[in-house]
């Protein structure tokens, strides 16, 4: 069938419809031999359009098609003989099906698409940064339930688990890669490991037996080179409508007040205009709320800069110049393992320097954001940290070589799960440390999705293959502890009430509004002593609510670690006018670590357990509020 063709427009890459006109635009300079395949359902090729030398603009070609069925049609390009998926397709047809054996590279199409989705009065949260609670999760790992299997691993799947995520008080969901990504690991595109590389070389390029299984795996994750306009159609409970899905998962989250990150992973060949192009896509098509960036050689400047992306949060690792503090991008977020290790360090006795977990503590910048988390997807799950000296890493086929080997986690006594109830009072011990140290710090708090109820990957640090129980959330456990869960959403629910502990802007260590206290000091076994305690592993740090620019939430709190094997005593400094302190977190109680009826501190000193963090809240006394009142009153009377 022959087409009436046109010079097409090149200020947008990718596929147009205007008017009666289909537009073409993709890279090819003028010397190159450029076509548009057209296939049809069946995958059979049914025309291919020549696009002109003269229809050329510097390296981009565009041509205008008239009257295309494009319902009917899929369709790549063609450069020098060489097929290229449209690297702007937003549909890819070929990967419906979650890791399909009988799929290859070569039945991969671009798909045409039309916009029909309903988004009524949908609107961004934008939540401040002092008030996020970030929840990181694989779309199909935290679906896999087997009690619900009509809709497992899919954004349905995800959307009915939205009021659990709400339960928690999460208030930004960070997703793993949901584009479209090569889930299938070709041969020709695995780089083998070295130690198995010289293997082969050795054995004249014979590769050993385990090679094989290398690259019959997938890649769970996503985080390879993918179609970064496109949303991953195998994630879908309806394939035909993975678009609509997905939008309709957005617009929910924002209906419950919370927002969605995506992950974006960006090999450091990918075109600049294009990751520019892909992010602006999303929020102005899909409303997504942030992106979470891995890559070398980001444009992160030109992101920090860009007017599209001014109110979405970007969360990097180093945002060089673009972070300047003379600048005002308050949606910058740095986002690196610079809380973890510090902290891990510090609760199984590794190289720990209390000096540099306080910094990471008290770490909050007038520009950039700070994300904290000891565990995420690379690396132990929360409970595998207390659980697993060692990775076990087998069933990823690498000889267990692959993950990290420095954890700085501690099995206390055995590795993996144990009857021994001394062990596991232990370690649930030191599960309540993690999750009160994240919710305690400045910045940002993150869970890996799962480590609310101490979910368990058997001790394997690099589930990147993992498409089984070991990658997935055991929803089992969850049912079976729900009192970690619940001591999550206590924690959570004090942070969110008392201010302080998020505060905006940086502490100044001294008493810049003459309340007779600084915004952040630290105690020892006397009162203002800095000194740490314990051979460095004890300390008090008082924040002093007067701070906070709520002026109905000032609580005072003064939080004290006490990481070592023995009991610690630090000194309580006095608290405010006509108030007391009340004992209110407690994770050396197995029963209520958290106080629904916080206890009345009278002491001046407070003694810690061994490995025990308590927190406790300066709050008006019932007496001297009800004098307060009656004073009130008798003033109106009068």
């Amino acid at each position: 069938m022959d087409y009436k063709i046109k010079e097409g427009n090149y200020e947008k890459q990718g596929v147009q419809q205007l008017g009666k006109w289909t537009v073409f635009t993709f890279e090819g300079e003028k010397e190159d031999r450029c076509s548009v395949v057209l296939i049809n359902k069946d995958k059979e090729v049914v025309n291919q359009i020549v696009v002109p030398e003269e229809y050329c603009m510097g390296s981009l070609r565009s041509i205008a098609v008239e009257n295309l069925k494009t319902e009917e049609l899929l369709y790549v390009y063609e450069v020098n003989g060489k097929r290229i998926v449209d690297p702007y397709a937003r549909r890819i047809v070929g990967r419906e099906v979650w890791n399909d054996e009988a799929h290859t590279k070569n039945d991969v199409f671009g798909a045409f698409v039309t916009t029909d989705f309903a988004w009524g009065d949908d609107h961004a949260p934008e939540i401040d940064r002092s008030q996020m609670f970030m929840y990181k999760l694989h779309v199909r790992g935290f679906t896999m339930d087997a009690a619900k299997s009509t809709s497992n691993g899919t954004f349905s799947a995800l959307s009915a688990r939205i009021p659990y995520l709400e339960s928690l008080g999460v208030t930004t969901v960070e997703l793993m890669p949901v584009y479209e990504f090569e889930e299938r690991i070709f041969p020709e595109d695995k780089v083998l490991p070295d130690y198995i590389q010289w293997e082969a070389e050795a054995e004249d390029m014979i590769a050993p037996p385990e090679t094989e299984k290398i690259l019959s795996k997938l890649n769970f994750w996503g985080y390879t080179k993918g179609n970064y306009f496109a949303v991953k159609s195998s994630y879908a409970k309806n394939v035909s409508k993975a678009s609509q899905e997905y939008k309709a998962l957005i617009r929910k989250l924002h209906q419950h007040g919370m927002e969605c990150v995506m992950e974006f992973f960006f090999p450091e060949e990918t075109d600049q205009n294009l990751i520019l192009a892909a992010l602006r896509f999303w929020v102005m098509e899909y409303h997504v709320d942030g992106f979470h960036l891995l890559g070398e050689n980001l444009p992160m400047t030109a992101i920090a800069q860009d007017k599209w992306l001014s109110r979405t949060k970007i969360f990097y690792t180093d945002f060089g110049e673009a972070g300047d503090e003379s600048r005002n991008y308050r949606n910058l977020f740095v986002y690196k393992d610079e809380y973890q290790y510090p902290a891990r360090k510090m609760l199984n006795h590794f190289g720990y320097d209390l000096h540099e977990f306080i910094d990471q503590q008290r770490k909050q910048g007038s520009v950039l954001g700070f994300v904290n988390y000891i565990s995420d997807n690379n690396g132990f799950t929360l409970a595998d940290l207390f659980m697993y000296n060692e990775r076990h890493n087998e069933g990823n086929g690498e000889n267990n070589c692959d993950g990290n080997a420095w954890n700085f986690s501690n099995n206390y006594g055995v590795e993996g799960p144990t009857a021994k109830r001394y062990i596991n009072r232990l370690r649930k011990k030191q599960w309540r440390n993690a999750i009160l140290m994240i919710l305690m710090a400045q910045g940002v708090p993150l869970l890996w999705s799962g480590d609310e109820f101490g979910n368990s990957q058997a001790g394997n640090n690099n589930a990147y293959c993992q498409d089984n129980a070991i990658g997935w959330i055991n929803w089992k456990t969850e049912r079976a502890h729900r009192e970690q869960k619940q001591f999550v959403e206590a924690v959570a629910q004090f942070r969110r009430e008392h201010p302080i502990l998020s505060n905006p802007m940086p502490f100044q260590f001294c008493d810049y509004k003459s309340l007779g206290c600084p915004d952040l000091s630290f105690h020892g076994e006397s009162a203002w002593m800095v000194r740490p305690q314990g051979g460095g592993l004890s300390l008090g740090m008082l924040y002093c609510g007067a701070y906070s620019d709520d002026e109905l939430r000032q609580e005072d709190v003064y939080v004290a670690y006490n990481f070592s094997s023995s009991e610690t005593t630090l000194a309580l400094p006095k608290v405010g006018k006509h108030r007391e302190w009340y004992l209110t977190i407690d994770s050396s109680d197995e029963k209520m670590p958290y106080l629904t009826k916080p206890n009345v501190w009278k002491d001046g000193m407070i003694t810690l357990p061994p490995q025990t963090i308590r927190v406790l809240a300066g709050k008006e006394m019932p007496h001297h509020k009800k004098k307060e009142e009656e004073k009130k009153k008798q003033g109106r009377e009068r």
